[in-house]
């Protein structure tokens, strides 16, 4: 009888090794490496054959421009910030990865989208957390309609691929792909090996048979996809939705897509009924008070592929320790020292005798490089304690030697302010309109000049 082989995996790049050690050759982590148990050999050498990850073994070498490129209709989910994200809905054949902290609304966003499609598209939901009960009353408290939507509890691997493709559903949803295990693996659920494994069965699956799977993924403490890297690199889209315990509102953020832009944004809101769309998510990030205070800044942000108005708060205060602090919340905290060391030598003020905090007011982060310009703008106000005018809107990249740089889909930004009702902007010099903007644009090229506009 054949014998089943040993490999060691590592759970970062994923590479095999014959024998176990403490570091990996390839990438040169330590203490990666995990046990997987393989098939049994085939006798005489033969070489067994196996569908890949696309659905297709055995194929003739084609050329690229013979190829069929037949049109998928996606299938809308009800929710146009969730078909957002996905870049326009969910594509058949496609597998999907939804990640976020404990009590962020992962579950409840799925049954709703479920229950939706269950009227139109069979839809099949696997709980291995949650028992059949504890499911059914999470829809009756929501008010959902679930006479259509099929519920499967298991976390077997082999079971639920024996009853997806016994139902055929359009859409698999799997609640979580932790706590799955697979027979063929001999290591405890949540191990490298059967995360690895579990997901790339199921992502087979999805691709031979053109369904649409959704997995839900844990996060680690530090925030980031728990289990093996290459699960990321199997899957078609990673989603990641965030918020904190004491917010209403949910972001939903997508850091792969290939069926659309990364990086979409989708926002949502908790209440009774479930998570709601926020369809103009401007006006819940600018909800200022009706007295503006020093120290507060609106910039224009670019998630994905809309604009987005967002205030940033800055407050200066007098040191008491020898070393100041610089505290950033929403922005990336070493490019902050880099703009105050901007500041000072382009800008003229000295602030290295000051505390700094930096605030992205509704928990969103940041991660464009032109919200600089509106950082410091909010750093200069809360220094001088002078509040900026309200119906102003900034936005631009600063770079080292003081010049400002001009940003992606200026003329959008620009758009996005005037609808909100901001009559002015300061812009860099290679995002000014060419006609008539609707509002006062002030076009500046270097720091100085920018602080002199306000």
């Amino acid at each position: 009888m054949a014998k089943n082989k040993i490999a060691y995996v590592c759970s970062d790049c994923g590479s095999d090794h014959s024998k176990w050690q403490g570091q990996c050759q390839d990438c040169g982590a330590w203490n990666t490496l995990a046990e997987i148990k393989l098939g049994p050999a085939r006798p005489g050498g033969a070489v067994q054959a196996k569908a890949g990850y696309a659905g297709a073994a055995g194929g003739d070498v084609q050329s690229l421009s013979s190829v069929k490129t037949e049109h998928l209709p996606r299938i809308s989910s009800g929710f146009e910030e969730f078909d957002r994200v996905l870049g326009g809905g969910l594509v058949p054949g496609s597998a999907v990865l939804l990640g976020g902290h404990p009590g962020a609304g992962k579950s409840t966003l799925l049954l709703q989208v479920l229950c939706r499609l269950a009227a139109s598209q069979g839809c099949l939901y696997v709980t291995g957390e949650e028992s059949l009960q504890q499911v059914a009353m999470r829809a009756q408290r929501l008010g959902l309609v679930a006479d259509d939507l099929q519920l499967y509890s298991e976390t077997s691997l082999e079971h639920i691929l024996t009853q997806a493709a016994r139902h055929a559903p359009r859409v698999l949803v799997v609640d979580s792909i932790q706590v799955l295990h697979s027979e063929q693996v001999s290591s405890a659920p949540g191990s490298v090996s059967q995360v690895r494994e579990c997901a790339a069965a199921l992502t087979r699956f999805a691709k031979q048979s053109g369904t649409v799977l959704i997995m839900v993924g844990h996060v680690t403490k530090d925030g980031s996809l728990a289990g093996p890297k290459v699960l990321e690199h199997i899957i078609d889209c990673s989603m990641m939705i965030e918020g904190d315990s004491d917010s209403r509102y949910r972001t939903l953020r997508g850091h792969k897509n290939r069926f659309g832009a990364v990086n979409e944004l989708g926002v949502f809101a908790m209440t009774e009924q479930g998570l709601k769309e926020v369809k103009n998510p401007s006006a819940i990030f600018l909800n200022r008070g009706e007295q503006v205070a020093a120290g507060s800044a609106v910039m224009v942000v670019w998630e994905g592929t809309r604009p987005l108005l967002v205030e940033i708060q800055a407050l200066v205060d007098d040191s008491g320790y020898g070393n100041p602090r610089r505290v950033a919340v929403g922005l990336e905290q070493n490019r902050l020292a880099m703009l105050l060391a901007v500041l000072h030598r382009h800008g003229g003020l000295q602030l290295g005798d000051q505390d700094v905090f930096v605030n992205v007011v509704g928990g969103v982060k940041v991660l464009e490089t032109g919200a600089d310009l509106a950082l410091l703008f909010a750093i200069v106000s809360s220094f001088r304690d002078q509040a900026l005018p309200e119906e102003l809107v900034v936005f631009g990249e600063v770079g080292l030697s003081g010049e400002i740089r001009p940003v992606p889909s200026g003329q959008e930004r620009l758009q996005e302010a005037r609808k909100h009702g901001f009559r002015r902007a300061i812009v860099p010099k290679g995002n000014a309109p060419r006609g008539d903007a609707g509002m006062e644009v002030v076009a500046v090229n270097s720091l100085a000049e920018a602080l002199e506009a306000i």
